[in-house]
């Protein structure tokens, strides 16, 4: 089994949610988790660990070292249901072919649904930099397919 298998298996069974994971050419095997309410926390960390450990010993997965981490405040949108848990909140989404001449899209995340399409509404200050260019206002809602989608992120907010 391979190791996106292995993660994908175990780690609901804990109550988590496999965000993305990386093995490192040095050998480092860096796991990302969430789950749904109250966020990471370092007792979820050694606890993954713990257990990731005993399991990749057993499926005899070759590494160096283990690292369990929470996605962090920009945490990536890696599957559509993110966008969907998501909704309401602001996300910086790159595309991989254009959409009205661009490509980086800052908007506030309306929901996806059944045919993978995903409604954004961009903010006033998406795109500043190359507003002579960008052929989308802000304040206009965008629709992105999934399959079009390059990398997502939640942009962090924060009120002063």
């Amino acid at each position: 089994m391979d190791i996106q298998g292995i993660l994908e298996k175990t780690l609901p069974g804990l109550g988590y949610e496999l965000v993305n994971y990386e093995l490192t050419s040095q050998g480092d095997l860096r796991v990302f988790i969430d789950k749904a309410e109250g966020g990471i926390s370092l007792d979820d960390c050694v606890a993954v660990s713990n257990h990731l450990s005993r399991v990749l010993a057993v499926e005899d997965v070759d590494y160096q070292r283990l690292e369990i981490s929470s996605p962090g405040l920009d945490r990536p949108l890696t599957k559509p249901a993110d966008f969907a848990r998501f909704a309401g909140q602001l996300a910086k989404i790159k595309t991989r072919l254009p959409i009205d001449g661009q490509k980086n899209f800052i908007g506030r995340i309306n929901g996806i649904d059944d045919n993978g399409l995903i409604s954004i509404t961009l903010e006033e200050a998406n795109e500043i930099r190359r507003a002579k260019r960008a052929a989308v206002a802000a304040g206009k809602t965008v629709c992105i397919e999934w399959q079009n989608v390059d990398k997502a992120r939640l942009k962090p907010e924060f009120d002063f």
